[in-house]
């Protein structure tokens, strides 16, 4: 693996492997209902952000994931601009996390994610029910919460784990 870090064609691929999986994210918007599982959504693109704006590599950077936020909008038919500012809350928020954190923990930055994804979700759900005036299902949108909040608590281990062989170890 030492290799692989040290060839700068393979460390740049690697460390640009977040932001592709964030478009590609935002480009297929997950549902299971073809899985007949009602009520099974995620924001994995949520997950995403945190999680690598938390450790701060490079090629994340807030244009590319405002860029993301208005391709998300395009393919969801939201009002262009609401996802992008989605992104960039979450983006504030694990900035005001990093500079404040001593020690990373997994269980600190878990309730944090929640309270980040419950404070995002009510403003972007603010804005489209109330200045668009767009139905809701409440419902869903709760339990679309809880599935980011408990989905975070294993991708963290699915990217540390990346982060730590292709990428190198951090103390963030």
């Amino acid at each position: 693996m030492k290799e692989l870090r040290k060839n700068i064609f393979a460390k740049n691929f690697f460390s640009l492997l977040p932001i592709i999986l964030l478009y590609l994210s935002v480009l297929n918007e997950f549902d299971a209902n073809f899985l007949d599982i009602d009520y099974l959504s995620f924001n994995f693109s949520y997950i995403l952000i945190f999680y690598w704006s938390l450790k701060k590599i490079k090629n994340f950077n807030y244009i590319q994931i405002f860029f993301a936020g208005l391709i998300n909008d395009v393919v969801n038919g939201l009002p262009v601009g609401l996802s992008g500012l989605s992104f960039l809350l979450i983006c504030a928020a694990t900035l005001y996390l990093r500079s404040i954190t001593l020690r990373p923990n997994i269980l600190n930055d878990w309730i944090y994610f929640l309270f980040t994804i419950s404070f995002v979700n009510t403003i972007h759900y603010l804005i489209i029910s109330y200045i668009f005036t767009i139905n809701l299902n409440y419902e869903f949108l709760l339990v679309n919460n809880l599935s980011t909040f408990l989905l975070y608590f294993f991708s963290h281990f699915i990217f540390g784990l990346y982060y730590e062989i292709f990428i190198g170890k951090s103390d963030v």
